[in-house]
């Protein structure tokens, strides 16, 4: 099997689980603390290209920052889009699980089954 990889806040519940379901099925991911290490634009452009998405289905609609930046303006560019994940993190969906080329958002956690078949 590929490296398994999450992208992983360990303050939210839900990256928890997910990661708590990798082990429970003998999996033991690397551990991206993306919230400590940040991001790169780069780097966020190939994790919507693992996933399949755009930038927009990237961004966690529900934080504090989505509004203050006015990011539900859908004039915005993609990359800034990118622009504002890397200088907020917390924007950033989780917990992402990666296996080979591709990837999910874990939310479920049982999404991660996706893609390590």
């Amino acid at each position: 099997m590929n490296e398994v990889v999450i992208y992983h806040n360990p303050r939210c519940s839900k990256s928890r689980e997910a990661l708590a379901w990798l082990r429970e099925r003998g999996i033991e991911p690397r551990v991206v603390l993306y919230m400590e290490q940040g991001l790169e634009v780069a780097e966020v452009r190939g994790l919507l290209q693992r996933l399949g998405i755009g930038a927009r289905e990237l961004l966690r609609s529900s934080e504090s920052a989505y509004r203050e930046r006015g990011l539900a303006d859908a004039a915005l560019s993609e990359t800034s889009l990118l622009r504002a994940i890397c200088e907020e993190p917390r924007l950033l969906q989780r917990p992402l699980v990666l296996c080979g080329e591709h990837g999910v958002i874990a939310r479920p956690a049982e999404r991660a089954a996706d893609v390590l078949a």
